[in-house]
């Protein structure tokens, strides 16, 4: 029977093609025709070299060629296998319709982290993360876990939360308090949290308000949880726009922040975080820190509002001995952007530019820049901001320090608006790097001034899913920017909050990787070579950090040590993916024969037509 049908097949080939003759219609392989294709060819060539990663193409080792091949043969086989429409039912009805690579990140995770293309991408070596909020990195369940741990930690409200709607928007403080303090608050206590005769900000033990949870639909560390993430549910609901979205999102720093700011839960989570981030293949930070919150040291109640030496401290002290252990033996280190909600009036503004130039000039090591920072939309433009900027310039000047600016700027969805045109200020005021940039696409101008000042682009395309600029990984901005030549890094900007389930940059270089088909091995490289030539690892005035970027691995200083440094662990992963994955690569060099057979028959029928002409 199956021989019948190959005969059949192959009588309706035979058919189609002597009708396509007797029609006179053109084959392939007709000369002119192939020189169509070669032209067609010469032409995407040439718009090729025009991208981001043209110059890591010219410079990649026949290994890193080697195993660029495997990555995209191993793409097309997850593409063709794993991501089809039989995959898990249950979330086909969630997400009406099949699953495939570029879905809603939400969907995808857990498929995502099962793959060949993930254990690859896991061991990259990643350059450095430009773009991420301290306290939106923390893993939360763990976060949760290390309060109930602590001993003399309470939870407090204005209000009992003794209904759902409560419970859901509430406002909620956490705070330590010895025992002698709690002896005597609880016998002026009334009801519990959970109820109507809760007096007002009275401290009651996480661990009894555990205990005595009200809610038979959930459990306390999920209510908590929930209180402190964008759920999967909120994360797909994107017919509520962004402002829904928002602000969600910004109460849950919030509710983070009184537990993160204690300082024993402080401390233990910067190591947990700088682990993850090196185990992940990120060798330095830039964080972003949003000095509102109240640091408190070990037990006190409260702290210093509007200081944050005791922050410093301990951020120093944690990030050293990190890098003393044998997990962080190759972290090259962690510096603070410090970062003013851009809703704040210029009072509040100038005190926090005040503090930040303080606390520059005590820990000059770790503060590195300054930005702006909340949504966009709701907040002050850069424009309406600009009388502020120019009077931090001369405070800084004053104060004799250099604190370079780190712009939020185009995370929105609108196109020549008032927010859309903080990309002009931030280009403008000088901005080293562009935080986000979503909608830079839409400006011609301002992409070849980006590119001709050399600033570089945060790209953060999960981030941008969830918080609802693109519907997935497929709508996003990032290829327009890439295929402009202009310099991007990948960074994963919440990932605590945004429901990665872990830190570091893995799902963002794996959701690029497999969204974009032009991306491939070379442009991951490119992002992660850019990370580490535009991080602030190192204080410099405006024309040695150019010069560091235009040197590259030519250099003398710390950033071309670091870049030397990553391609030679660049060049190790390049080799695990030939040695881990050998029958890729017999597939691939076999299609590779044919393809360089079928050019050799191209260049040879070109000759002959020269001939004959």
């Amino acid at each position: 029977m199956a021989s019948k049908d190959v005969v059949s097949d192959n009588e309706s080939i035979d058919s189609q093609l002597e009708w396509e003759l007797e029609e006179g219609i053109p084959q392939v392989d007709d000369p002119f025709i192939q020189r169509y294709m070669a032209g067609r060819d010469a032409l995407i060539a040439q718009e090729k070299k025009k991208r981001h990663d043209h110059m890591f193409k010219q410079t990649m080792s026949p290994m890193a060629k080697q195993a660029s091949q495997i990555m995209a043969a191993i793409r097309r086989r997850e593409l063709r296998d794993v991501w089809t429409s039989e995959f898990e039912e249950s979330l086909m009805d969630v997400n009406g319709g099949n699953l495939y690579p570029g879905m809603m990140f939400t969907l995808a995770r857990d498929r995502i982290e099962k793959t060949d293309l993930w254990k690859i991408i896991e061991k990259m070596p990643k350059g450095a993360l430009l773009h991420a909020h301290l306290d939106a990195m923390i893993d939360i369940d763990w976060l949760i876990d290390q309060a109930l741990a602590e001993t003399g930690f309470c939870i407090l409200a204005p209000e009992g939360l003794s209904d759902a709607k409560r419970r859901e928007f509430g406002p909620l403080e956490f705070r330590y308090y010895g025992d002698e303090e709690l002896k005597k608050l609880k016998s002026e206590c009334g009801g519990a949290i959970w109820t109507s005769s809760y007096i007002a900000r009275t401290p009651v033990p996480i661990r009894e308000a555990q205990r005595t949870f009200p809610d038979d639909d959930t459990t306390f560390k999920k209510w908590l949880a929930s209180r402190c993430t964008i759920t999967a549910e909120e994360s797909l609901c994107h017919h509520h726009g962004p402002d829904a979205i928002w602000r969600k999102f910004q109460s849950t720093f919030l509710v983070i922040g009184q537990m993160l700011f204690y300082e024993p839960i402080f401390r233990r989570a910067i190591q947990r975080l700088l682990g993850q981030l090196a185990a992940d293949g990120t060798s330095y930070v830039d964080l972003r820190a949003a000095f509102k919150f109240e640091y408190r040291t070990a037990g006190q109640t409260t702290g210093s509002v509007g200081r944050f030496d005791d922050f410093f401290a301990a951020l120093q002290e944690e990030i050293e001995k990190f890098k003393a252990s044998p997990q962080g033996k190759n972290f090259k280190g962690a510096r603070i952007i410090w970062t003013t909600v851009r809703k704040m009036d210029n009072r509040a503004i100038a005190d926090a530019m005040k503090e930040c130039i303080r606390m520059k000039k005590k820990y000059p090591h770790l503060v590195c820049g300054y930005d702006f920072v909340a949504q966009e939309d709701q907040g002050r433009t850069l424009k309406d901001l600009t009388p502020m900027i120019f009077w931090f310039r001369k405070q800084c000047a004053e104060a004799g320090v250099d604190l370079p600016f780190f712009f939020h700027a185009g995370e929105c969805l609108g196109d020549g608006d008032s927010t859309d045109n903080n990309l002009f200020d931030a280009v403008l005021l000088g901005t080293r790097r562009i935080g986000h940039g979503y909608s830079l696409y839409k400006h011609p101008l301002l992409i070849d001034m980006v590119k001709e000042k050399k600033i570089l682009v945060e790209s953060c395309p999960i981030s941008n899913e969830i918080l609802r600029l693109s519907s997935s990984i497929l709508s996003h901005s990032l290829p327009a920017l890439l295929s402009r030549g202009v310099p991007v890094s990948l960074n994963n900007d919440d990932p605590a909050i945004l429901g990665h389930g872990k830190n570091g940059l893995s799902h963002d270089f794996w959701q690029a990787y497999m969204a974009f088909e032009n991306l491939g091995l070379e442009g991951l490289g490119t992002m992660a070579e850019n990370s580490l030539k535009w991080c602030a690892i190192e204080d410099q005035k405006t024309a040695e950090w150019t010069k560091s970027i235009t040197d590259g691995y030519m250099g003398k200083g710390t950033k071309a040590k670091l870049l030397r440094e990553w391609r030679s662990e660049f060049e190790k992963w390049c080799q695990f993916i030939v040695m881990e994955f050998p029958l890729e690569a017999a597939d691939e060099e076999g299609e590779e024969e044919e393809d360089s057979e079928d050019e050799d028959e191209e260049e040879d029928e070109d000759e002959e037509d020269e001939d004959n002409e």
